[in-house]
């Protein structure tokens, strides 16, 4: 398993990096990312040979940062179900309606992928302890992988994340200390334990490999449609580290020659609540601004600044995409109609990407021979208190 890292670089100010030693943000203090050697990628594997490996996000193990097998950290995480969803998309003008359900990973989440390739390479480089603010997801992901690495892990969560994230966090065994506050308080906190104990940041954007294990949402959808390009893709957008992952995977997938048609438009939605992303599309900025008193009952959605907002924007941009609001009573509507029609039991976080495809199929915005991806990046299993709201907007 060679590794085809060429090395890090900071997609704002273009300075290089050694992949081969620990790095966090670059000088300029935007994320550093990884490039890869894609020529070498293209000689020594084939889209038949990994159709052929196991079912987990490992089977591209090409297309990700480790080098040594034996550092692999992993759940059997990735390669969740793509659910056609026609039933549902049908009736609003969406007959071509598909949901990737990522509530089917370890820890019922889409963070397992980040956690799994973070955790892997951290232990790779050497790193025993690790310290992340969370919203509350992430943390009991990194809590679990580190558990399994062998891993010290320190979270720092807003005292009102749900109180699943809480409890699989001790149980995981990792340090947990509860703010009365945001996800920005709480990276406060860990910022100021990382400078004090010199612990690995592993907040979102704050290391490089996160990203590449979310990366793998996109190259299973280019697989999972016979490595043709859909025409968008909804995502719900907290941090945005998985719809960056996605951009940049079938970024190099079409590089390579893997995939057929051009880049989907990529899409996201957040909560009317707190929605700087936005309000920074829709107002042309480059960058989004700090959103004042964010309140969501979809805990995920709730980060009222993102590190990585520039290159959301970007990705959106460039891609023609959009960006919408949903108001939390249609999350849950929707968070009812896919368990009713479906037996698919969403986190609002993912129902908010069903309800962004109602409005803009109702917008014109797609169409009905559009094939339409929304990513349900969770169970509703974590969310006890969601579940009331959506059987109370049945």
């Amino acid at each position: 398993m060679p590794s085809h890292v060429s090395h890090l670089y900071c997609p704002r100010c273009a300075l290089t990096y050694d992949h081969r030693q620990v790095q966090n943000l670059c000088s300029c203090g935007a994320p550093l990312l990884v490039d890869y050697d894609l020529k070498a990628i293209a000689c020594g594997v084939t889209k038949a040979m990994v159709a052929h490996r196991p079912a987990t996000m490992w089977r591209y193990r090409e297309f990700l940062p480790v080098e040594e097998p034996e550092n692999i950290v992993s759940l059997e995480e990735g390669l969740t179900p793509l659910y056609s969803v026609t039933q549902i998309g049908e009736p609003w003008g969406l007959p071509d309606l598909w949901l990737k359900d990522d509530g089917a990973n370890p820890t019922g989440s889409f963070k397992a992928r980040g956690a799994s390739c973070g955790i892997s390479r951290a232990r790779e480089l050497g790193v025993h302890t690790v310290a992340l603010p969370t919203a509350g997801n992430a943390g009991g992901a990194w809590a679990c992988y580190g558990a399994r690495a062998g891993l010290r892990v320190h979270v720092a969560m807003p005292q009102d994340a749900p109180l699943s994230n809480q409890l699989e966090c001790g149980m995981y065994g990792a340090e947990l200390t509860l703010v009365d506050g945001l996800i920005s308080d709480a990276g406060r906190l860990i910022a100021q334990g990382i400078q004090e104990h010199g612990w690995y940041d592993a907040a979102t954007l704050k290391e490089p490999y996160r990203i590449e294990g979310k990366k793998t949402l996109g190259l299973e959808i280019a697989e999972q449609l016979g490595w043709k390009m859909p025409d968008a893709i909804i995502y719900p957008c907290g941090g945005g580290v998985g719809v960056i992952g996605i951009w940049l995977a079938l970024q190099q997938l079409r590089t390579m020659g893997w995939v057929e048609g051009g880049l989907p438009r990529l899409i996201i939605a957040q909560a009317e609540g707190c929605a700087p992303l936005v309000k920074a599309f829709h107002e042309g900025k480059e960058v989004s601004e700090f959103w004042a008193g964010a309140e969501t009952f979809s805990s995920g959605l709730r980060v009222p600044k993102a590190l990585g907002d520039f290159l959301v924007l970007r990705a959106i941009r460039e891609t023609g995409g959009t960006a919408i609001a949903i108001a939390d009573a249609m999350a849950a509507q929707m968070m009812s109609l896919l368990a009713r029609t479906t037996g698919i039991f969403a986190a609002p976080e993912g129902a908010a990407t069903l309800a962004a495809a109602r409005l803009l199929a109702q917008q014109g915005f797609l169409q009905p021979q559009d094939r339409v991806v929304v990513i349900n990046t969770g169970t509703a299993l974590k969310y006890p208190e969601a579940i009331q709201e959506a059987l109370r907007q049945r």
